[in-house]
């Protein structure tokens, strides 16, 4: 919600209050209002609060889902990546956080974040398969680290901060030498995707979590592999090492969540299960608290040492996948399909109260369409929104603004961050080259593009989109028919 909105809501608050007051001894006059009435209006404001105080901590600024989260304990600042290619960075010590950077030099969607100790320097990783050491005060990109074939989903630092590792989806987690600069061991063995990775509190031994249902142990110095620690059989997606000792909990395929022994393997404790996948693993020394979320919607704040549960939320309207806590452990950030990271206060406990936001997101379109133009922005809706925009203004979205693509030269858009393979083609957008882009994909019609993968096989389709693109585009709002709304034609001809 944006700051004008939610003051529009504000003063129309106000001015509501203002006139129940004056009316108020007329009304008493009349007939007192009904006990269970007064009190679920009681209700119905301490709510309205709750959750006016939550929204103004949420991180807003992202152009799509967030998908990364930590905080940094130290120096009381957050991290936030996103599919937007971004990661920005945030003062969250007063009660509204602050936009400090947006850190912006990534090819891909932002899936991994994480601090390095001293505060001064952070890393981020994602479907670029690099892995970016950002200076944080000089928000000016230190290094980028490849090596890694496809994407990277998780990171971990060392205790010490001389050394990163990251999790891919090549079957590989890498070592990387921050002190240095310089690529260290490749941990290769695993038969799927490495999905997450963890130092021991010593940091000599690596951890990582994969597809292919294991936990391996690994020695840092050489990239040894000692063996499997641990075997669930189905893929597991998140790992964390609990701070101040040396168990490990997980989150898996099938919902499971679970602490075993770092040393041993052995599985020490069992908690709640999700009823779908576990994308997201927070985990706090102090107060001793873990938060686990899942593809079902469900946030859990548990006690570390047994288990028990201290606040659950069921969210219908999508994954949770990014969760951090605060220092003290009495609230955390959680992200998902909105353009932010909602500020959840666990304690003192509150119910969880909806977040402000609009349902479904703008690409969670259902249905089908009546006509040609309807069904075009049906395409433009979940295909191509939760990158572009159709205004002037870009709203930190992955991909360039489209408004008046037609006839623009690829590359050209002042102000975006292009590839250089798209700086250097020939090709000028028409409905032909459009066509052509969505008929092949861009892996092919715009070699070394950073757009994600988008093919749209149907013919039918593609005509419908480029049909109401060529409307949409032009920067003037059209009307549910499709055509040009009469306001604005009228100021069309008066320019």
């Amino acid at each position: 919600m944006t700051a004008g909105r939610r003051a529009g809501r504000a003063a129309c608050a106000a001015a509501a209050a203002a006139v129940a007051c004056l009316a108020a001894p007329a009304l008493l006059a009349q007939s007192p209002p009904a006990p269970g009435r007064e009190e679920a209006a009681k209700a119905d404001r301490r709510a309205a609060e709750r959750q006016r105080r939550a929204a103004k901590g949420n991180l807003v600024g992202h152009g799509g889902p967030v998908k990364a989260l930590a905080v940094d304990a130290a120096s009381g600042r957050a991290l936030s990546g996103s599919f937007d290619y971004a990661m920005m960075l945030w003062d969250v010590r007063g009660e509204e956080p602050a936009h400090l950077a947006r850190l912006d030099d990534h090819d891909g969607a932002v899936n991994a974040v994480a601090f390095v100790p001293g505060g001064s320097l952070a890393l981020a990783a994602g479907d670029d398969g690099a892995v970016a050491l950002w200076d944080l005060g000089a928000g000016r990109l230190v290094h980028r680290f490849a090596g890694h074939q496809a994407k990277i989903v998780g990171l971990a630092v060392s205790p010490d901060g001389r050394w990163a590792a990251s999790a891919g989806w090549d079957h590989t987690a890498r070592l990387w030498n921050l002190a240095e600069r310089s690529p260290g061991p490749v941990l290769s063995g695993h038969g799927g995707p490495v999905n997450a990775v963890a130092f021991s509190a010593d940091g000599e031994r690596v951890y990582t979590a994969s597809a292919d249902g294991t936990i391996g142990l690994w020695s840092r110095a050489d990239g040894r592999f000692e063996r499997p620690l641990y075997r669930h059989g189905w893929g597991i997606n998140v790992l964390a090492r609990l701070p101040g000792s040396e168990r490990l909990v997980f989150g898996a395929l099938n919902g499971a969540v679970a602490v075993v022994d770092g040393d041993t393997g052995e599985r020490r404790l069992e908690l709640p299960a999700h009823d779908r996948p576990v994308l997201a693993l927070a985990v706090l020394e102090r107060p001793g608290v873990v938060a686990t979320g899942g593809s079902d919607g469900v946030i859990r704040v548990l006690r570390a040492a047994d288990g028990s549960p201290i606040e659950e939320y069921r969210n219908p309207y999508g994954p949770v996948w990014a969760l951090a806590f605060v220092p003290d452990g009495t609230a955390l950030y959680w992200g998902g399909l909105d353009d932010f990271a909602a500020f959840w206060r666990v304690a003192p406990r509150e119910p969880f109260e909806a977040i402000a936001s609009t349902f479904p997101r703008r690409f969670q379109v259902r249905g089908e369409a009546a006509d040609q133009l309807a069904q075009g922005e049906l395409q433009f809706a979940r295909k191509c929104s939760v990158c572009h925009t159709l205004q002037p203004d870009g709203r930190n979205r992955a991909g360039p603004t489209l408004h008046r693509v037609f006839g623009r030269r690829i590359g050209s858009l002042a102000g975006y961050p292009y590839s250089e393979a798209l700086k250097h083609l020939d090709i000028v957008w028409t409905p032909e080259t459009l066509s052509r882009l969505f008929e092949l994909g861009p892996e092919v019609f715009t070699p070394g593009s950073k757009m994600p993968l988008q093919k749209m096989t149907d013919p039918a389709q593609r005509e419908a989109l480029i049909a109401y693109l060529k409307l949409a585009t032009k920067g003037e709002p059209i009307d549910a028919s499709g055509r040009q709304a009469p306001d604005s034609a009228a100021q069309g001809e008066r320019k």
